[in-house]
């Protein structure tokens, strides 16, 4: 089953020693061989995810692109209203 970039790969089955076999399409998929390392990631509420080095490490630089685009907003740079923001909120007009 698949929808656009979302798949899904079927289930597994843990072993005693912990371990899971990630199903060959997800492998192929993602470019995962044997002996890569991977990040094991966890939400409480949503459960398991992994994630290649390199997955991260794109996700990692739009976080900081993202940031740092915020960061020149915040000096002025794009919003033409030095620091970013304003010191009191706007008081509605009284009439």
């Amino acid at each position: 089953m698949s929808s656009g970039h979302k798949k899904f790969y079927g289930s597994v089955t843990v072993s005693e020693r912990g371990q899971v076999v990630i199903p060959a399409a997800a492998r192929k998929d993602f470019n995962i061989a044997s002996g890569d390392k991977l990040l094991v990631l966890g939400d409480l509420d949503q459960g398991l995810a992994f994630a290649t080095l390199d997955m991260m490490a794109k996700t990692m630089e739009g976080a900081r692109e993202l940031f740092s685009a915020v960061d020149k907003i915040k000096d002025g740079g794009e919003d033409g209203e030095a620091g970013g923001r304003r010191d009191a909120p706007p008081q509605p007009k009284r009439s």
